[in-house]
């Protein structure tokens, strides 16, 4: 277990362990290699995941300690149980992969770590012990934007070109950005409030679904889209937030208020107390799984009709980046393909485990701005983690001022 001692409010990895550790390589200072080689490091929330990644796009290595689990008995991320559980893990994580990729700590051209946003006791851990790996080793650190490495993943799996369209959704996450190059970006929209994932994870424990016997070892979402197809979505009548908005931001709040309105009435009409499951429960897991789709599908329908009015997308070739933990539930992206199909846009998303959070995506994110030579840093004594960060520049109120109207799309599911 990595040693963590706490000073002026950061922990920081014994420099004993960081040295053992990177004895137990025979690490050799200065030894060359040919290609450029990142190691990713992410703990910006509840999973712990490393990777090691080569400029051609090779992963040589990559592993994860999933949180879930524990997170799923107490009803939600626990900050400090999420920072306990990543100091726990990290340099085994890491010693794991640098074993599996047969790689030095020598051999690696640079060390990027998740530094925002996310939780600030677990972008704490992943720091302080990638600090003390840079300082080991002398190699130049590259700091990650969380969000930036979710729009940059596709440029791994696919032949994209800049400019693109991404729209990221997930349990802590949802925007709209446009992405003109490595670190250039213009934010159109986000979520006033939560995010889909977490909305639709409160839902799912309000409706008690790990105790479903068919959801039990589910996260929320994932019961949500489980139970959602044994459902009639028509049974229960809502409309998606912000219908009158003309710009793109999301709002997920009221929809789970107007959920747990439904819940209750319906635990009165069953007779049931709250934690028993409703015999509607498929209705209305499917009836909010649409609602969600719709209300992405609308505001994600105005920024790509913004960016074509302006001339900011090809108007052949456009390409909708879809990304995130949300981006995998298969009737969200059906969803968006009827978009795409009506927009004449290309629909890409990266392999379902590269839209969760994952050490790949931060290596590769680092790959990328090593060749474009932005981010590298050789001076790490002023380097902080940031809990709240936006993404690139934000012209959201330009989006609002040009008022589009959105056609009307068949949602037919």
């Amino acid at each position: 277990v990595l040693i963590l001692n706490k000073t002026a409010g950061v922990f920081k990895p014994s420099k004993r362990k960081v040295y053992e550790f990177l004895r137990s390589f025979n690490f050799h200072p200065g030894t060359p290699f040919l290609h450029k080689i990142v190691l990713g490091i992410e703990t910006s929330c509840d999973d712990t995941a490393a990777a090691v990644v080569d400029e051609t796009g090779n992963v040589l290595g990559e592993a994860i300690h999933s949180q879930t689990e524990v997170h799923l008995k107490t009803g939600g991320i626990i900050p400090p149980v999420a920072q306990q559980l990543h100091r726990e893990n990290i340099q085994r994580t890491v010693q794991e992969i640098l074993s599996a990729s047969s790689i030095s700590p020598s051999d690696l051209s640079a060390i990027a770590t998740t530094i925002k946003p996310g939780l600030a006791l677990s972008l704490g851990v992943g720091l302080s012990f990638s600090l003390q790996l840079v300082g080991q080793l002398k190699k130049p650190f590259i700091p990650i934007h969380h969000m930036e490495a979710h729009a940059l993943t596709i440029t791994l799996t696919n032949k994209v070109e800049f400019p693109f369209f991404v729209l990221l959704i997930s349990g802590g996450h949802c925007l709209l950005a446009l992405v003109q190059g490595v670190s250039d970006f213009l934010l159109l929209g986000k979520s006033l409030d939560i995010a889909p994932g977490d909305m639709l994870d409160k839902v799912a424990r309000r409706l008690s679904l790990i105790k479903h016997p068919e959801c039990s070892i589910m996260s929320g979402g994932k019961a949500i889209e489980h139970l959602a197809k044994q459902g009639n979505r028509f049974h229960f009548d809502t409309t998606p937030p912000l219908q009158c908005a003309k710009n793109c931001d999301f709002s997920f709040t009221g929809l789970q208020h107007l959920l747990n309105k439904i819940i209750i009435q319906k635990e009165k009409e069953e007779g049931i107390e709250q934690g028993q499951i409703l015999s509607s429960a498929a209705d209305i897991a499917a009836a909010v799984q649409h609602i969600t789709a719709c209300h992405i599908v609308k505001r994600t329908h105005r920024a790509i009709l913004f960016c074509k009015q302006r001339n900011l997308l090809p108007q052949n070739n456009t390409v909708l980046v879809a990304s995130g933990g949300v981006a995998s539930n298969f009737y969200i992206h059906g969803a968006l393909e009827i978009l795409t199909n009506a927009t004449q846009c290309t629909l890409l998303c990266p392999p379902p485990r590269l839209c969760t959070d994952n050490g790949i995506m931060i290596a590769w994110n680092g790959i990328e701005r090593l060749r474009a030579g932005v981010g590298i840093l050789h001076d790490i004594e002023d380097i902080r983690y940031e809990p709240k960060c936006p993404l690139g520049v934000d012209i959201s109120k330009e989006v609002e001022e040009a008022a589009i109207k959105v056609p009307r799309l068949k949602m037919n599911l």
